[in-house]
């Protein structure tokens, strides 16, 4: 399985390779802080952006509540402040999400796609290409979907506390099944939007032969060429299996050390390895 390449010694060793390069892939710096809206047919993403350099997309964490605000909160780390000072980081509120700003229609045929469709359509929207990723909790599936839509966009991925399938969450009651409170939610904010539609969402999303990570299959984690580093958690909604099962199966991809959240200490290791990976994987 070529297990020397997921270690930290060989991440930090592809860094110290690549650390010598020119900075030759600075674009045009983000507004730090300032947000906008992009919008598309009857949807509309709020978005901001902080730093420059080479594009980095954020997505937060908060299951169909993703938002900016989730991820400024600095759990598990301030990713933003991290990350700007070496990449122009783009992060933008998940459609529909309850406390969140973007809006669009609730496509209950292709919930999946219709998130990537936001994702690349920001992108685009911004005059960019080649990026790269960092998902937290939702992210996860955000990040192996955009892997299969757009790979060779992606310059590298960051995987961190994946959101994945396990038999438990066919119980309703279970704390892992983190969907389930979203179609009230959504419908109170917008009652336009019938609980009964919003419901299907989820069910099609999240319920319909569920397994592994929801958005690709194991075949194609397999064959999947792009570099992804996974920071796995064990927690009812961030199972550990699906996590580790994508970073055996990926042929180009790196694990950090687990525990990585727990003690607090260990987390600027984490870091410094997320560091070192997108720094390997910078396009010369």
């Amino acid at each position: 399985m070529g297990s020397t390449r997921r270690t930290l010694l060989a991440t930090g060793a592809a860094a110290a390779a690549t650390a010598a390069v020119p900075r030759v892939f600075a674009q045009q710096a983000g507004k730090a802080g300032a947000g906008n809206f992009y919008e598309k047919g009857s949807v509309r993403i709020y978005y901001e952006e902080a730093g420059s350099g080479f594009p980095m997309m954020l997505l937060p964490g908060g299951g169909l509540n993703s938002t900016i605000a989730g991820l400024k909160s600095g759990n598990p780390f301030p990713a933003i402040e991290e990350f700007k000072g070496e990449y122009r980081c783009i992060t933008a509120d998940l459609r529909n999400a309850p406390s969140g700003q973007s809006t669009g229609p609730v496509e209950v045929n292709r919930p999946w796609e219709s998130y990537a469709d936001d994702q690349l359509g920001l992108m685009d929207h911004l005059g960019i290409d080649k990026f790269m990723v960092m998902g937290f909790c939702i992210g996860g599936p955000f990040i192996w979907s955009l892997l299969k839509r757009a790979p060779n966009r992606i310059a590298g991925a960051v995987v961190a506390q994946p959101v994945g399938w396990r038999p438990e969450m066919r119980d309703p009651k279970y704390p892992g099944a983190f969907w389930k409170g979203w179609p009230a939610q959504i419908n109170a904010k917008r009652p336009e939007i019938p609980v009964q539609t919003a419901e299907q969402f989820t069910i099609r999303m999240f319920e319909t032969n569920p397994d592994f990570v929801f958005t690709v299959t194991r075949d194609f984690v397999r064959s999947c060429q792009n570099p992804v580093l996974i920071l796995p958690d064990d927690v009812p909604a961030h199972p550990l299996a699906p996590a580790m099962e994508c970073a055996m199966l990926a042929p180009k991809a790196e694990v950090s050390i687990f525990p990585w959240k727990e003690p607090k200490e260990r987390i600027p290791l984490a870091v410094r390895q997320i560091h070192s990976f997108l720094k390997a994987h910078l396009p010369g």
